[in-house]
């Protein structure tokens, strides 16, 4: 077990939901989510906006921020935002920029964070290395892109993960949902 495997203490739960092309890829090699947005609707009640209700405080790298700005509304009122990233710089006064991940960590900390949504590829694989998230959400888009950002990345050591439930939504996507630890 090496020392990233140890979860680090925290007062807050991190949790993901996010969606997957069946060869687990979370967008095209551009960015480009298309293929989620324009199916999404056919999949139903996803539980998204449950899961986003227990949310008070959401985790993201800076593409996944960046993308966001691109939809042309704020979709995350009332919710604290906290990116990670070494180079973004913002005057969004929905959002706070931490510089390292110790820093954000802090910061969620400082915050009394309790319910933590970790959005973006890498900001995910980097807590999953870490050993910091603890609940993990697949909703699985059945179309294959051959090529893309993936949801995961290497590992130094095996995840463990426990099957919570799994569901068959409209239009063939299958959600699973996963604790770690």
């Amino acid at each position: 077990m090496t020392s990233a495997s140890v979860p680090r203490k925290r007062s807050f739960r991190a949790l993901v939901q996010i969606g997957t092309s069946l060869d687990g890829f979370i967008a095209r090699l551009d960015g480009d989510i298309d293929w989620l947005t324009e199916r999404g609707a056919q999949a139903g009640d996803t539980g998204y906006e449950a899961f986003m209700a227990g949310i008070d405080t959401l985790a993201m790298g800076r593409k996944t921020y960046e993308k966001v700005l691109t939809f042309g509304f704020w979709p995350f009122e009332g919710k604290r935002v906290a990116v990670l990233s070494t180079r973004l710089t913002t005057d969004d006064p929905n959002v706070t920029v931490h510089r390292s991940l110790d820093e954000l960590l802090a910061g969620l900390d400082a915050a009394g964070a309790e319910n933590v949504y970790v959005d973006g590829g890498q900001l995910v694989q980097t807590f999953l290395r870490e050993g910091l998230l603890d609940q993990l959400t697949i909703t699985t888009v059945p179309v294959l892109l051959g090529s893309g950002i993936p949801l995961f990345g290497p590992l130094d050591h095996d995840i463990d993960l426990t099957l919570r439930e799994t569901r068959t939504l409209g239009a063939g996507f299958v959600q699973t949902t996963y604790t770690l630890g």
